[in-house]
């Protein structure tokens, strides 16, 4: 125990005596005094209370106020909070043009730079707030690689919005541009709607990448139960700000680090929870991004594996009918948790940063009939999981697809038509130059190729946008937003640029999907398929400098999670132990 019975604590072992204890860290204690610590504060364990706050959009809006209420709850405990911002790019800004090429890249430079901050401050614990996709994983993978004591919070999603009488949510906008550009939406519907769209603070509304890895932070044990429920707007939000706060100092004092209960077990929960709920493809990425940082393997197959034996139960958008507000209402993760538990489903014996185990956790959750979000394992809306891996000749390290709510079109075999990056795509699509039963190829979008591994919502969104979306097959080795509906393949690989079969393609090869069977082929020769890699060289990228040239010097395979560095495996020492 790092707290002594008179209630001061023993820092003999916490980073901060580095910057707070002996004659030697007289100037260093200069610092805090001219920030209004006293002498107490100085003696306490600091907790870095990291935000991805900004003004980029309303996913991080609201995030602000909650790490200040954070620092509430660490100070009640009876340790001294040091607040601090990273970045976050967000998703639905970047969307559709260069921008998001930036995204995943920022995933791997949050959990760089709160390293950074924790690193070169000497902080003894991390409270992690996020708003959107990206900064989600980010934050947590800072988490497990620093191995203090942490608690992630998320930011909490937008309220939906209301248009003509229906729900909508920035989905309803992206599909919009699609039925404009087909004429059957009017320029004025489309203004009224994006105007209607995004009432609030808060993430995404649907299970999309935000609201998925949110569900992953309670399932793998790095959040407090419910946490996650309420959206942003709501001002009883901060009592679990408060709480996170509070928890994180009693893991301080217990010394209970990530690693010490986060195993390969409370990754398959997570995966099992992402397939339960329809969840975002991008869960495919971040999971293995996430294991890599505390020396788990755990990759694309493994996801794949396990989504194929959970089985779908909550009916959540883009696939479903309810946003996460409702899921929220609903009973929450706890509720679908339990669920799980019973089938049989999930571990319950993996422990969590309340000091209990899952199983405890939920154990005096009640079924609750009065809601239709959440279905019991016994009527699922679909037997296996809402996503799915596929192997085949066109991607021998797999590809994911998501297939919640799709009840057809689930397999396709039809001609290529290739693209070079996603904007020559989106431009032929929002001139309808395809024809029902095309495979459009997008390639040179991966992580190196692209560089960034850009999502595609906008050329998906438009599809579907023209009634077209079950008409077609969409492959890349880029991303899909959580929000993507229709057979969409992506993270297919190798991709082109590392010299994947993608890169090989050519108008009029056909492809063959089958979502049901996991099986994503190219019949080609394999014979025709070696004379064009004899001839094919990787592509001059635009970046020949700053982070995305840098990025593409070392991120690593997709079906790998795309990291960026060792992990655990290269590890020499670990921070919290300095």
């Amino acid at each position: 125990m790092t707290r002594k019975p008179d209630g001061t604590w023993d820092k003999s072992r916490l980073p901060s005596r580095h910057v707070t204890e002996g004659p030697a860290r007289a100037p260093h204690r200069s610092y805090y005094y001219a920030m209004g610590l006293g002498t107490r504060e100085i003696a306490q364990p600091f907790v870095g209370v990291a935000s991805c706050w900004n003004e980029a959009a309303p996913c991080n809006t609201a995030l602000m106020r909650q790490a200040h209420a954070v620092s509430e709850g660490v100070k009640k405990a009876g340790a001294t909070p040091r607040e601090f911002c990273t970045i976050t790019v967000t998703d639905g800004i970047a969307m559709g043009h260069e921008g998001m090429r930036s995204s995943l890249v920022s995933r791997d430079l949050i959990a760089d730079s709160v390293e950074l901050t924790m690193r070169g401050h000497g902080y003894d614990a991390l409270v992690g707030i996020a708003g959107c996709d990206k900064s989600l994983p980010g934050m947590m993978m800072a988490m497990l690689r620093l191995n203090v004591p942490s608690v992630f919070l998320y930011g909490g999603s937008i309220l939906p919005g209301s248009w003509q009488g229906r729900d909508v949510t920035v989905l309803d906008v992206f599909e919009a541009v699609g039925q404009h550009s087909a004429g059957k939406m009017s320029l004025d519907d489309l203004c009224s709607l994006e105007q209607h769209a995004c009432p609030s603070d808060g993430a995404c509304g649907g299970q999309f990448t935000a609201n998925t890895m949110a569900c992953v932070s309670e399932a793998i044990g790095l959040a407090l139960p419910l946490s996650s429920a309420l959206p942003a707007p709501f001002l009883t939000r901060d009592a679990y700000a408060v709480a996170s706060g509070e928890a994180v100092v009693r893991l301080i004092e217990t010394q209970l680090r990530p690693r010490d209960f986060i195993t390969r077990k409370s990754f398959e929960n997570a995966a099992a929870v992402v397939a339960a709920t329809g969840g975002s493809t991008n869960a495919a990425l971040h999971l293995p991004a996430m294991a890599h940082e505390c020396g788990i393997a755990f990759t694309l197959r493994d996801f794949a594996e396990i989504a194929q034996r959970t089985p779908h139960i909550a009916d959540l958008k883009p696939g479903g009918r309810f946003v996460a507000k409702d899921m929220g209402e609903a009973g929450g993760m706890p509720m679908l948790l339990k669920t799980l538990l019973e089938g049989g489903y999930i571990h319950g014996d993996c422990m969590t940063v309340t000091g209990k185990t899952l199983a405890e956790n939920v154990r005096e959750v009640a079924w609750r009939e009065d809601q239709e979000v959440i279905r019991p394992v016994s009527n699922p809306l679909s037997p296996t999981g809402g996503v799915v891996g596929l192997w085949g000749s066109l991607a021998p390290d797999g590809a994911i697809v998501k297939v919640a709510g799709m009840a057809s079109h689930r397999s396709h075999r039809g001609p290529a038509r290739v693209f070079d990056g996603e904007q020559a795509c989106f431009e032929a699509v929002e001139r309808g130059d395809y024809k029902d039963g095309d495979v459009l190829v997008i390639r040179y979008e991966g992580a190196r190729g692209g560089p960034g591994m850009r999502e595609m919502l906008s050329t998906t969104a438009a599809l579907t946008g023209q009634g077209r979306g079950d008409k077609v097959a969409l492959v890349t080795d880029g991303r899909f937003s959580g929000a993507t509906r229709g057979l969409c393949i992506g993270h297919v690989g190798p991709e082109a640029q590392m010299g994947g079969p993608i890169g090989l393609v050519r108008d009029g090869d056909i492809i063959f999907i089958d979502a049901d069977a996991g099986v994503l082929d190219l019949e080609v020769d394999p014979a025709e398929l070696e004379r064009r890699r004899q001839a094919w060289k990787p592509r001059v990228t635009d970046y020949g400098s700053g982070a995305l040239w840098k990025y593409a010097q070392i991120v690593g395979p997709a079906h790998q999670g795309a990291v960026t560095h060792p992990g655990m495996a290269g590890e020499r020492h670990v921070y919290a132990d300095i």
